[in-house]
């Protein structure tokens, strides 16, 4: 079963990233939102830690954008519409409140 894993907390405020890092499955993937776009700052330990794990990565392409981060190439920016399109894809979605 695939999960669809949406994070939207900075990742230096707290553990969620690496929490879902742990967690997530080879047929599952991984959508940053809001201010879990700063995971992309490069050179950092969130960043590390994406790389490392190489899950399946999405980002809101207007929140990076809102942020003025780049979207590196290991991801791919979606905009709402495609962010429903991913929700249907997956047997799950879950959100990392």
């Amino acid at each position: 079963m695939s999960t669809l894993h949406v994070l939207s907390h900075s990742p230096f405020g707290d553990d969620r990233l690496n929490s879902c890092l742990r967690l997530i499955g080879a047929n599952d993937a991984l959508l940053l939102t809001g201010d879990a776009v700063y995971a992309l700052q490069p050179g950092t330990a969130p960043f590390n830690a994406l790389n490392a794990r190489a899950p399946t990565l999405f980002v809101l392409t207007e929140d990076a954008q809102a942020r003025a981060l780049d979207i590196p190439g290991t991801a791919k920016g979606i905009d709402y519409p495609a962010f429903v399109e991913l929700s249907l894809h997956y047997d799950k979605v879950n959100s990392w409140l």
